[in-house]
């Protein structure tokens, strides 16, 4: 890695002739320590260095050249604030402004894209050889200052990645496997209650209206997860908002993948009425929404819908330091539907853009996680084979916080305590088990300290915090369950028919 920087400070006020002398002997001469600082001593030698310098009356430009240690930068900064003590200190004169007028970034390449890469910023892409030659351009002090330059090049790297996943580049690897189950039947469970009118699709894509039998089926999902899983364990129940404001999402990392699922939020410029009186009036004549109307009445979103329940769940500890009593904090949402713009993926019931999902999360030390991961596990595995008595499977897959930023593999090739669990289910109507698709209907992740550094969450004992969570998703424990058991509800199993009991009445249409 080689980087390039071409960097200008602006003077507030003109220097004189001694201090133009006096900046450039600091330049060839006392810039060492913040060359060196924080590089390896036995990498000294791949220190940054100042390879040009040009000081006239009201303007300083510098070439900073370095590798992968201490980057140029980096070294612009440091180099701004030690000319600022000595301007000021010397010759009252500060430094009003840092402008990278071209930063060139050359990176070493194993593999070379397949295809063109366009990232935000960089204003050129040249591929040389086994070399990648980014140029930026006019880039501020903030810009500088912040990491952008790091996430770039990091970006970039991802990007290249990417062009060799294959599929969705997930992985996957199987932990365990129940017994087979010989299944009640072989059909699709949608086809099925959508020919009983249990069902209506609508009223918006992605939706289903869900008429009393199958109501009281999800419900009694939700109490078995309740009762058999959560309570057991000590989750207790809060409710969590349901539109995300953007701040979360930046802090959990769901802004960099999950940007075209979002169901976005923008409240009215107003309240006013004159505001809106054409818009309604345009309904009171023609009975019909002008989209475009309200469009333009409408301020830049705010944020999103639920993608998932426990980002606010986090920020409701964001900044706490909670009692070593507490720990591990186990707590639940179940307070409403969750958001997904699927587009040409859904299917069923089970793929849908409105979704109902119960989310526990918990918060603790590492060694308390690692127990109540081994507990869930076991309460799932009861619950699917004591209660639902259906054919499931364990797998270890791309973490779902990693998933949802667009990235692939798992945390470590090596690590099997930190990540997610799939499980899934075999569905008969999509063909054998051997070989059709099974579906993933729930899952567990301990993500380590990602979201409690995040929201800066802290222990009163000051000791490393992790934290979990597990997407319990109804509409999937259904068709899990329907779709091997059938529903004729007298060839069930009697421990589901326990909290079952009997189908409510279905509302007749002529």
């Amino acid at each position: 890695m080689k980087l390039h920087l071409n960097a200008e400070y602006l003077l507030s006020k003109p220097l004189t002739g001694e201090g133009v002398q006096k900046v450039k002997k600091y330049i060839a001469e006392e810039t060492k320590e913040i060359l060196v600082k924080g590089v390896p001593k036995e990498k000294l030698s791949e220190s940054p260095k100042i390879i040009d310098s040009n000081i006239s009356d009201e303007l300083i430009s510098v070439t900073i050249e370095s590798g992968t240690y201490v980057r140029s930068h980096a070294v612009a900064i440091r180099l701004k604030n030690s000319l600022s003590l000595l301007l000021g200190k010397e010759f009252k004169v500060g430094i009003k402004k840092v402008v990278g007028k071209k930063y060139t970034l050359t990176l070493e390449l194993e593999k070379i894209p397949k295809d063109p890469i366009k990232i935000p910023f960089v204003d050129n892409i040249l591929i040389e050889g086994n070399n990648a030659i980014l140029t930026l351009n006019d880039l501020d002090e903030e810009f500088l200052t912040k990491n952008h330059v790091d996430r770039i090049i990091n970006l970039f790297y991802d990007k290249v990645e990417a062009q060799f996943w294959g599929g969705k580049g997930e992985h996957w690897e199987l932990i365990s496997k129940s017994k087979n189950i010989d299944p009640l039947t072989n059909k699709d469970p949608t086809t099925e209650l959508l020919a009983l009118g249990w069902l209506k699709q609508g009223p918006s894509q992605g939706q289903w209206f869900y008429h009393a039998p199958i109501a009281a089926l999800l419900r009694t999902m939700e109490r078995i997860a309740i009762e058999e899983i959560l309570k057991p364990l000590g989750f207790i129940e809060v409710i969590a908002p349901k539109l995300v404001p953007f701040e979360i999402w930046e802090k959990t990392g769901h802004l960099s993948g999950s940007e075209p699922e979002i169901y976005y939020v923008s409240p009215p410029i107003s309240r006013d009425i004159s505001v809106w009186e054409e818009v309604i009036d345009l309904y009171k004549i023609t009975k019909k929404a002008y989209v475009d109307k309200i469009r333009e009445r409408m301020r830049d979103p705010i944020g999103g819908m639920t993608y998932a329940q426990c980002p606010p769940m986090y920020w409701a500890f964001d900044g706490k330091t909670i009692d070593d009593s507490e720990f591990p904090v186990l707590i639940y949402d179940r307070s409403g539907p969750s958001y997904r713009w699927e587009a040409g993926g859904r299917q069923g019931i089970e793929r849908v853009n409105e979704f109902w999902r119960i989310e526990p999360v918990f918060i603790g030390y590492p060694d308390q996680l690692i127990e109540l991961k081994e507990k869930m596990m076991e309460r799932y595995a009861y619950v699917f084979d004591k209660i639902f008595e259906i054919e499931w499977r364990t797998a270890w897959v791309t973490p779902f916080y990693m998933a949802q930023s667009g990235q692939t593999g798992i945390e470590k090739e090596t690590e099997r305590i930190k990540g997610t669990v799939d499980y899934e289910s075999w569905i008969p109507s999509r063909g054998n088990r051997e070989e059709s698709e099974w579906l993933e209907f729930q899952n567990l992740s301990i993500v380590g300290d990602k979201y409690t550094k995040a929201f800066s969450i802290k222990s009163s004992k000051n000791k490393e915090l992790w934290s979990g969570c597990s997407g319990i998703g109804l509409q999937r424990w259904t068709v899990s369950f329907l779709a091997q058991k059938g529903l004729d509800s007298d060839k069930w199993p009697k421990e589901f028919k326990k909290y079952f009991g009997e189908f409510p009445r279905q509302i007749k249409f002529v």
